[in-house]
């Protein structure tokens, strides 16, 4: 990616080496962040080791992470994405008569506290809808390129700009949608809402990838970076390498083939429009 010139966010809370922020019992989040480990394969309990570890963090550790751009490499790197994708979704949302709320990137290390329960570096980068927060271990992208095999500085980019895409979809009013279903619909149909907003956040991080695109801010060989990506996390890949087998009805991502298929979409249209993953009768 060409980012020199670009701008960095300062919407930013750097919580690295600051330790674990959580007081109290294992909480639900807790909970829902280590089932959704168990269908990606990763062993649960680390998650909730993670938390009774935080629940003992020292006083000192009970402070809010440094606020605006980081000044490390990476850690710029991160605000010119998180920037990019500010500007391009300001300006979607304004064409079409609204205002774009920015979010706030939250980089931590090995665990820490969100309003979603504890977020634990084993689950990869996320959105809490619940604080309009993205929160990114950056070690994830060492697993990205060794574990995943993909590499590149727009792999990384991707992976941001689809958290992005959920942030886009609080405000459009479809992470609220998913969360009144908990409890509600069976796990099996909340496994193929679930799937929907993912691929519907995997559209939407390709039309931001559109429009950086425009904005000349990729290299030759950037976009089969984001493929690659997106084929090394697909939900059927994930299940073959972490437990030998695939179980379609506990996807909650999608297939390979189905994240390339939604990235390649927004990539091509630069349309929110075409990113309705809901509608679609096959996805």
């Amino acid at each position: 990616m060409e980012l020199g010139n670009q701008r960095g966010s300062g919407n930013i809370e750097d919580r690295r080496g600051m330790g674990g922020m959580v007081g109290g019992g294992i909480g639900v989040g807790t909970l829902v962040i280590a089932v959704i480990a168990y269908f990606l394969g990763i062993d649960p309990t680390t998650v909730i080791d993670a938390s009774q570890q935080l629940q003992q963090a020292a006083p000192s550790q009970q402070q809010r992470g440094r606020e605006g751009a980081p000044a490390d490499e990476m850690g710029r790197f991160v605000s010119k994405v998180l920037a990019s994708t500010e500007d391009v979704w300001q300006q979607i949302f304004r064409a079409g008569g609204h205002e774009y709320r920015n979010p706030k990137l939250v980089l931590y290390t090995g665990a820490t506290r969100t309003a979603c329960g504890v977020g634990q570096a084993a689950m990869g980068p996320f959105y809490c809808p619940n604080d309009e927060k993205l929160y990114v271990d950056l070690a994830f992208y060492d697993d990205l390129r060794k574990r995943f095999g993909a590499p590149g500085d727009f792999a990384q980019a991707y992976v941001i700009a689809h958290e992005v895409g959920h942030h886009v979809q609080k405000q459009l009013g479809i992470m609220d949608k998913l969360q009144s279903l908990q409890g509600r619909a069976s796990k099996a149909d909340y496994n193929k809402v679930s799937v929907r907003v993912e691929l519907q956040a995997d559209c939407f991080a390709g039309v931001w990838g559109h429009h950086a695109r425009d904005a000349s801010l990729l290299d030759p060989g950037d976009v089969e970076e984001a493929l690659t990506a997106a084929t090394a996390i697909g939900d059927d890949r994930l299940q073959k390498q972490g437990q030998g087998y695939v179980v379609p009805e506990s996807f909650t991502h999608g297939t390979s083939a189905q994240r390339v298929r939604w990235f390649k979409r927004g990539m091509e249209s630069g349309k929110m429009s075409e990113c309705d993953t809901f509608s679609a009768s096959v996805l």
